[in-house]
């Protein structure tokens, strides 16, 4: 008899990822499809980031290195933390990791028991509800909407604490949502936080700089909450280094031992020849990233002025990372071709077979309202994609609901 942990049993797949396999087997089968459901900058890797990996190389940096990564190399993230964000780690609380996400993981296996309550502002990325469960703790979402530009104030998150709270787990700027935390905005939460001394935070910063609001705000900048914050950041987004796979947290020193102790048995460091090319990504120049964020920043512009025109759809207009987040609910109770648009699920497929355009459903990041798409693609690509999102809704407003 074939029987997996029930860990795995409960455990769904990343729907991101799902998406966007789907999307390559119908494109191997000749479909022309726009994928717009990963949420990978389209640019190179910087060539000085690439000459320090090949010279690691050649200079023989080919062994095992410390869990945590090499020194110099957390020293370069602490230096960073310093500079970027006011942010005093020493190295010894620095991890470095196999990409944020296992850095997250880390650090909710090390802080959550079974039965912690995990609240998370909805909609999240898609992973931490994830890895709540594989920490056998208890998801506490508090909802936002498009009205409050997905953010949750002090109030919400007051009332969701309780004396089962263990953490919150939020990113900024937000995938799905593309919202940013203003200062003040973080300092209202946090203050919230440090009337409860059992509660901690993992603020997730991987997009912190594709911020369209002139100024990233870290959680860990308050005295205040400063150890009870666990800060997570990496190289993928800033340096275009998606498959390099470098994260890190900075973290209290308790919390970073910990997460360097459950990394030494599982995985171990990350890529030595990645950890020797983070400190050229780290010092080196940021022309190419300052590039990227104002590609970014037009393409927004392009994609925001043209869903103007898609009648039915709400969105917002997004601070950050590259991703919108629109409502489709207007949608919902619609039928074409006999197929019924009951939930954002059925729109994601309903979009890949009539529009060719592939998306990921809002469910997976905790609303069925939604749908994401990353905007992180050439011009071309988006410009079509829009019209085939635009034609693909409308079929929807002008065909009539069957009666039943």
């Amino acid at each position: 008899m074939q029987e997996l942990a029930k860990r795995i049993a409960n455990l769904n797949e990343s729907a991101t990822i799902k998406m966007a396999q789907l999307t390559r087997e119908l494109k191997s089968q000749g479909r022309d499809i726009i994928d717009l459901s990963l949420g990978e900058p389209d640019f190179e890797t910087p060539e000085h980031i690439k000459a320090a990996a090949k010279k690691a190389i050649d200079d023989g940096f080919t062994h095992y290195t410390p869990v945590a990564g090499y020194l110099d190399v957390r020293k370069a993230i602490a230096e960073k933390f310093m500079r970027e964000n006011g942010l005093l780690y020493t190295p010894e609380q620095i991890v470095i990791s196999t990409g944020a996400k296992q850095s997250i993981i880390n650090a909710v296996l090390c802080l959550v028991n079974p039965g912690d309550e995990v609240i998370l502002p909805t909609p999240f990325w898609v992973s931490y509800s994830a890895m709540v469960k594989l920490a056998e703790g208890t998801i506490v979402e508090i909802p936002t909407s498009i009205e409050s530009d997905f953010k949750i104030t002090p109030e919400q998150l007051e009332k969701a604490i309780t004396p089962k709270t263990k953490l919150i787990m939020f990113s900024s700027p937000c995938n799905p949502t593309g919202t940013v935390y203003t200062k003040d905005e973080l300092k209202a939460l946090a203050e919230v936080v440090a009337r409860h001394e059992n509660v901690y935070i993992i603020s997730d910063e991987i997009y912190e700089h594709i911020n369209f609001t002139g100024q990233h705000a870290s959680m860990a900048q308050f005295d205040f909450i400063y150890d009870r914050v666990v800060t997570v950041n990496g190289l993928s987004k800033a340096y275009a280094m998606i498959g390099w796979r470098l994260g890190y947290i900075g973290a209290p020193l308790w919390i970073a031992k910990a997460c360097d102790k459950i990394q030494g048995q599982y995985t171990s460091a990350t890529c030595s020849i990645t950890q020797r090319a983070a400190i050229a990504a780290l010092e080196g120049d940021v022309e190419t990233t300052l590039t990227m964020k104002a590609a970014f920043l037009r393409r927004r512009d392009l994609v925001f002025q043209m869903m103007q025109n898609i009648k039915g759809l709400k969105f917002n207009n997004p601070q950050g990372a590259f991703y919108f987040f629109p409502d489709v609910s207007n949608y919902f109770g619609k039928t074409y071709n006999g197929n019924t648009i009951n939930n954002a699920d059925d729109m994601a497929m309903y979009l890949l077979n009539e529009g060719n355009l592939s998306v990921v459903t809002g469910s997976a990041f905790g609303d069925q309202n939604c749908i994401r798409f990353s905007y992180a693609t050439s011009d071309d690509k988006l410009v079509e994609a829009m019209k085939r999102l635009k034609i693909a809704l409308e079929k929807l407003i002008t065909q009539e609901i069957p009666v039943s």
